[in-house]
């Protein structure tokens, strides 16, 4: 009798250690949250007084991205495998980079795997989602967004902020066809090889977030130079002409 007593003690003081310690994590992960979203209505309303569309174009500081993806449809299921991004000032690459795997339990198609070179135990070990969003906002800043089919990205990124922070994107992303139009107004969305081809920028590391952004950052500064020989100031100018356009 006293030895069951002793167990069934016993027992109940490791459960109640554990439960000690799932309310000690439970308090740290909304402390954490708290933090993260904090941080994240700081950086919306950063974002909004910062009036980057007056920014004389030689000035501007952006962030061109490109994500990796399972398919299309974040609606339907479909996840960011990496993010890759490269910061530039005007029509300047800088040398500062950014790329991460996201984590995923998921089993990955073995197209998908053979497109993005990305294997399926690598995203085991990733970062989770909620740290690869954190750290990228916190390299974007308050920075504007570039991507090339942004739509995709804009997409994928409202997701990922709703399923990690319970919260909107709301950073502006503008697509590489808003300056595309300054050239050919008839323009219309071309795959990333067409354009690179056209534009003369050498195709390398294709299909890895990291390649895509940077051989984006090529076609952006090559815009972004045209821009500003044509004569405009500011992402504001440009607005206002592609505006009387249509």
């Amino acid at each position: 009798m006293v030895t069951d007593l002793g167990m069934q003690d016993m027992i109940q003081f490791f459960k109640q250690i554990s439960k000690l310690r799932s309310n000690i994590y439970a308090g740290i992960q909304d402390q954490s949250n708290k933090q993260h979203i904090s941080f994240l209505r700081q950086l919306q309303k950063d974002s909004k007084e910062n009036k980057s569309l007056e920014i004389p174009l030689k000035d501007l500081k952006t962030v061109v991205f490109d994500l990796e993806t399972t398919g299309f449809y974040p609606e339907k299921g479909d996840h960011i495998l990496s993010i890759g991004a490269v910061k530039m000032t005007g029509d300047k690459i800088e040398d500062d980079y950014f790329y991460s795997l996201v984590k995923s339990e998921l089993p990955l198609s073995k197209e998908i795997s053979l497109l993005t070179n990305i294997q399926e135990n690598q995203l085991k070990t990733a970062p989770e989602a909620k740290d690869v969003f954190i750290q990228f906002l916190k390299y974007t800043n308050t920075r504007i967004l570039v991507a090339h089919h942004s739509q995709h990205e804009r997409s994928f990124m409202q997701k990922m902020s709703r399923d990690t922070m319970r919260i909107g994107f709301q950073q502006r992303i503008i697509d590489t066809s808003f300056l595309a139009f300054l050239q050919n107004t008839t323009t219309k969305s071309q795959p990333l090889d067409d354009i690179c081809n056209q534009l003369g920028i050498k195709i390398e590391n294709r299909h890895n977030a990291l390649g895509d952004a940077q051989m984006t950052a090529r076609i952006w500064s090559l815009y972004m130079n045209k821009a500003i020989l044509l004569g405009f100031g500011s992402l504001l100018e440009i607005y206002e002409y592609l505006a009387k356009l249509k």
